[in-house]
Parts: C-alpha cells; sequence; structure tokens
C-alpha cells in the first residue's frame, strides 16, 4: 500500500468513516497505529452525573452488631453516607449475635425486595449462601470487608487490604530496625480472631515480609479484638518474652487492652505498631509519649464507599473517574502506614 492509501486507511478508521464494514473495522482496531477512542479517554469525565440527585434505590444493609468501635463506625458510616444522598432509602437489619442470626436478618431483606444489599458477614464463609440467594433474586450484594467464599456470592467486593497492612506494619518494623542498628530483633505479634481469613492474611504479610529481610517472629498470639482479650494475651506474651524489640498488634480497639498491658508490667524497651488507625491511635502516635509508635490503616470508611457503591449500581452507574460503564467487581483499599510524621493528615479520618 502506497503512503496516501495508509493515510485515508487512518482517517477512515479515526473518523469512523462508512467505508469501513464491521469486519474490516475489527481488523483495524488491531493496528497498532490505531488512536483511542474519545470515550476511552475522556467518556467517564464528560459530565458526570453521579453527584446529582437520580433514581430511588432502597439499600438493605446487614453487619455484626456495633460491639467494637471498628464495627461501631462501620454502621455509623453507612447510616451517615446513606443520609447525604436524597435518593437513597437505607433499611438497616440487625445482625445478631452469629451468622446463623445474620442469614434470618438478611433473608429478611431479601424478602422486602430492596434495590441492592450491602452486607459485612460475622463469617464470609458462613454468609456466602445468604449472597448467593440475594443475587439468584436479583438484589445485587456489595460484599463489605469479609469475603464471600465465592464470586457468584457478590456483585462487587469492597475490603481492606489485609495481606498489605501486616506488609505494612512488617516494613516499618524494618526500617525502625535498621535505623536502630538491630540486627536480630525480637519481633512479637498479637493478631485477632485466628479463624478467620482477614486475621490469617495479616499474619502471612507480617510474615512474609520479615522473612524475606531474614527477619523472623519470636512469639505469636491470638487474641478477638477486644481489649479484655488483648490485655491477656499480651500479658501471657510479655511473660514469655523477657525482651521485646518490636511488636505488632493487628487493632487499635484490641490494642488498648495490649498497652495496659505494656503499662503493668512497666515495659518501655519495645516499639509497637497498631491497626485499623482509630482516633484513639492517631493521638497517642501524635503524642510520642508511649510505646505505640505507628499503626497501619484498615478505615471503616470503606463503608461509606459501599454505600455509594451500591447507589451507583442501584442507578445503572459507573464510577465518576473510570472509563468503564460499570461499578468493578472487586475494590481492595490500600494500607497506609501512620506515624507522628504524618499523624495530622489521617486525624480526621480516625473512628
Amino acid at each position: 500500500m502506497t503512503k496516501d492509501g495508509r493515510d485515508l486507511s487512518r482517517r477512515r478508521l479515526l473518523l469512523g468513516g462508512a467505508a469501513l464494514g464491521a469486519g474490516a473495522l475489527l481488523t483495524a482496531c488491531t493496528s497498532n497505529e490505531a488512536a483511542p477512542q474519545t470515550a476511552q479517554t475522556m467518556g467517564a469525565n464528560e459530565g458526570n452525573p453521579n453527584s446529582s440527585p437520580g433514581q430511588r434505590v432502597v439499600i438493605g444493609f446487614s453487619a455484626p452488631a456495633a460491639d467494637h468501635g471498628w464495627m461501631a463506625a462501620i454502621i455509623n458510616n453507612a447510616r451517615a453516607q446513606a443520609a447525604a444522598y436524597s435518593d437513597v432509602e437505607l433499611k438497616v437489619v440487625e445482625a445478631g449475635a452469629d451468622a446463623a442470626a445474620q442469614r434470618a436478618g438478611v433473608d429478611t431483606l431479601i424478602a422486602e425486595k430492596p434495590n441492592v444489599l450491602v452486607m459485612l458477614p460475622h463469617d464470609g464463609a458462613e454468609l456466602t449462601a445468604s449472597g448467593v440467594k440475594a443475587m439468584q433474586a436479583g438484589i445485587p450484594v456489595i460484599n463489605l470487608d469479609r469475603a464471600f467464599n465465592q464470586a457468584l456470592a457478590y456483585r462487587t467486593l469492597i475490603k481492606g487490604d489485609n495481606y498489605g497492612m501486616g506488609v505494612s506494619a512488617g516494613n516499618y518494623v524494618i526500617a525502625q530496625m535498621r535505623a536502630k542498628g538491630v540486627t536480630s530483633p525480637v519481633i512479637a505479634e498479637i493478631a485477632g480472631i485466628d479463624s478467620l481469613p482477614l486475621t490469617q492474611e495479616r499474619s502471612a504479610g507480617f510474615r512474609d515480609t520479615l522473612t524475606a529481610a531474614g527477619l523472623q517472629i519470636a512469639n505469636r498470639r491470638a487474641a478477638e479484638f477486644t481489649a479484655d482479650s488483648g490485655q491477656r494475651e499480651a500479658a501471657n506474651l510479655l511473660q514469655a518474652l523477657p525482651k521485646i524489640d518490636a511488636l505488632w498488634n493487628h487493632d487499635d480497639d484490641q490494642g488498648i487492652g495490649v498497652l495496659a498491658a505494656i503499662s503493668q508490667a512497666n515495659r518501655s524497651e519495645l516499639i509497637m505498631i497498631g491497626g485499623a488507625g482509630s482516633k484513639a491511635a492517631i493521638e497517642a502516635i501524635q503524642a510520642d509519649s508511649g510505646v505505640l509508635k505507628a499503626t497501619v490503616t484498615y478505615s471503616p470508611s470503606m463503608a461509606s464507599s459501599a454505600i455509594s457503591l451500591a447507589r451507583l449500581i442501584g442507578q445503572n452507574k459507573g464510577m465518576g473517574d473510570l472509563v468503564e460503564l460499570q461499578v468493578p467487581k472487586e475494590i481492595t483499599l490500600a494500607s497506609e502506614t501512620i506515624t507522628k510524621e504524618n499523624a495530622s493528615n489521617y486525624i480526621s479520618l480516625g473512628f
């Protein structure tokens, strides 16, 4: 083909000329010379209507009882975000004390036929069938935080990066030990509920990061995401290790008890890293008057985002800054490290 012929073909492709049939267009689109269409680069930003009131959306919501600061923030954030939209109605059903009770509550929600269902399950595996049931009833499910074990159980999964929490905590420990010149540090870990995949993922990220740096965990205890269990397991860990260089505690609410045990044992030789980013933890890090030097984020703001995603799905809209026409299937939030140096940036997000 001559140069003039190539130029003509290129103009026809870019202008959508009628001379190109469907088959020819498909072939032409494989060329490295083809320029992206406007919709592929700017479509999501052109007259984005997401912030304007639209079709009314009824969102069902189910999460475990607010017996924990992080979980209370999840529920409060969901309610507040729904209230911020004039076109959203939120129907909250009590999840009860266990998976069976939550299953019954979700059945009630499904019978009311909301447009979208947001569910943070007591246990992802045990509530998977409820997610599948809702999806089969034509109700898109936003799986929040604790993941179902089948992709058929949800339209969209939004969660924190549990493995990334461990990675962030591990990297902070490594950097601090190197800065202090400690070559063989004694590192400890107080996890959350060991039966939950999220706890297992957090521990795996921490362990893998330390192992890659030639370090290891000297002692690990599992608590129950409560201050009482944190204090109990921390007391046992402190007795087992007469010297500790660094301790990662998975959860800042649990960390209240961990810090109490450290204080009671009069131990100040260690640095402690928390998890999730509570307001109390961030303030303690800012004050820099104790062993708590950092926390890695797992923000309950994800509940607010879940409500926004549910609204978009209910209105058949995509995310404003993405080119694609639909909300993504999975969203994992990054885990960031909060230290004295950047705490002021995060204090407004503390729960």
